[in-house]
């Protein structure tokens, strides 16, 4: 189909995996993923930033790769594992991460946050150990106005210690 010649409230059925849990969806062709997280599945802790791709606050983690939701069309994610900062978590337990930012305050207003976390999850997933300079180097698109970053930085290196140890600890089983 030629796109000029959609209409612009044409809908597309969709399914979606979002935080291992499937969803079927009705939404216009043109509303972006982190539309869709809010506002149809109600998924909050993504956050509205600057819209154009550069701040990193709505990013979310598609097939374990760090992805910024407000330039993501849905109707092309279709068949791929979608995770947003409510799936960090689980069984209730927060992720490593999320005790360490917690311990070590490095959330202060909390709204650049999620998008931190989940480029910090990425990055930790395939890299155990990093060194600082590319922690700082992964989370370079992910604007923060409250720090100086120090704090965030600390608390990956120490989530990224308790990952390893704790990955070690598993393989002695």
């Amino acid at each position: 189909m030629n796109p000029q010649t959609v209409e612009p409230r044409m809908k597309a059925r969709i399914a979606l995996s979002v935080n291992d849990q499937p969803h079927e969806l009705l939404v216009p062709v043109h509303k972006t993923l982190l539309e869709v997280l809010r506002e149809d599945l109600g998924l909050t802790g993504t956050k509205h930033g600057c819209e154009l791709g550069e701040c990193g606050t709505c990013t979310v983690l598609v097939d374990g790769e760090p992805v910024l939701s407000c330039l993501a069309l849905p109707v092309e994610l279709e068949g791929r594992r979608i995770t947003t900062v409510e799936g960090l978590a689980e069984g209730g337990r927060l992720h490593p991460l999320q005790q360490a930012f917690a311990e070590l305050g490095a959330a202060q207003c909390g709204y650049c946050t999620p998008g931190v976390l989940l480029t910090a999850q990425a990055l930790l997933a395939a890299e155990a150990l990093p060194p600082r300079d590319r922690i700082r180097e992964a989370l370079a698109g992910n604007l923060c106005r409250c720090t100086g970053y120090t704090k965030i930085l600390d608390a990956v290196e120490l989530a990224a210690l308790r990952l390893s140890r704790g990955a070690r600890a598993g393989a002695g089983r």
